[in-house]
């Protein structure tokens, strides 16, 4: 699930992805393909990138017409290429040998990233959509990847580490570097999030902890700063917009923290309602066309099947225990 221009696009296991507007909450159109089981959504400007359960990522292009229509530009790789480049005996063009995980999209550095369970992540150049380098960057299954304005890249796997990346630009497309592995804990990481000034990075684990590392802004190095602490199973989302810092589990809830001034992290609220693990998260400030820090919708998907939007208020922090009462939500199915 994503959300992009008051559009919510969302994927599941049939072969179609529904697109939402807000704020009406209204199904507005479809995306389909011959391939099931949408497993990644990114979006950058009008581009749309979905990656499915055949390894392939489809790519679509939105346009505006007194309406939105959305037309098919690519699907990456290209068979031929591929076919091709097995047959010379180079990889780089290949598709990935294991699911697809997660997308990141750098567009100064015109790069798709995406990660797999066979424990690479391959670099994809925007411009021509061809594989230019494939990262052999963990030896356990690759479970989320996020990419910084300065193009360092972060990689979580189920090897309990995070392990921090940067291109040599010096050689043309030049390949990608080892910079640090920052240890979870001993526990998997399955999701990521990266605040917007590349200061904070949070890891989602299995045993329901959300690790963080702050950046130093001297010396580019992160430094672990803590956990947050409440879901009682694996963390399997994660998102943040503002100070807001937005999770899901599989014990079928989503949590909203507010992070201080001082660093610190307070619990906003529980989002209860959910009748099965909470798969994706994604939230914006406000509501639709209000830049307001004092609250954040927050959009949920499970696998119940359900799409849930609640708003969220910083007024909870002050208005006693945690209750379902303490926001409004929504529901599209």
């Amino acid at each position: 699930m994503v959300m992009s221009n008051g559009l919510i696009y969302t994927g599941s296991n049939a072969n179609l992805i529904r697109i939402w507007k807000l704020p009406e909450f209204m199904e507005c159109g479809q995306l389909k393909t011959k391939a099931c089981m949408v497993v990644a959504l990114e979006v950058s400007h009008d581009r749309i990138y979905a990656a499915y359960g055949d390894g392939k990522i489809r790519v679509w292009r939105r346009t505006w017409d007194g309406a939105f229509k959305h037309v098919r530009l690519a699907t990456i790789p290209k068979t031929g290429g591929y076919v091709r480049s097995y047959i010379a005996g180079k990889d780089k063009m290949m598709k990935h040998l294991g699911p697809i995980t997660s997308l990141a999209i750098n567009i100064s550095d015109d790069t798709l990233y995406s990660a797999s369970l066979d424990k690479t992540v391959k670099v994809w150049r925007l411009s021509d959509l061809k594989c230019i380098e494939t990262i052999q960057a963990h030896p356990e299954p690759i479970n989320a990847i996020v990419v910084a304005d300065d193009g360092v890249l972060y990689t979580a796997s189920d090897d309990a580490t995070v392990r921090v990346w940067r291109r040599n630009f010096c050689i043309g497309d030049g390949p990608h570097s080892l910079i640090t592995t920052l240890p979870a804990k001993f526990s998997p990481v399955k999701t990521l999030t990266l605040t917007i000034d590349n200061r904070v990075l949070y890891g989602g684990c299995t045993d329901g902890y959300i690790h963080y590392w702050l950046r130093s802004g001297f010396s580019g190095q992160l430094q672990y700063g803590g956990a947050l602490q409440g879901h009682t199973h694996a963390v399997m989302c994660i998102s943040n917009v503002g100070s807001y810092v937005i999770s899901g589990s599989a014990d079928s809830t989503g949590r909203v923290w507010l992070r201080e001034l001082d660093g610190q992290h307070t619990c906003l609220a529980v989002l209860v309602g959910h009748r099965g693990p909470v798969r994706c998260v994604s939230a914006f400030l406000g509501r639709l066309g209000e830049d307001n820090e004092e609250e954040c919708t927050v959009c949920t998907g499970s696998l119940d099947g359900v799409i849930k939007l609640w708003r969220v208020s910083r007024a909870n922090k002050d208005s006693g225990p945690l209750s379902p009462t303490g926001y409004e939500h929504f529901e599209l199915q």
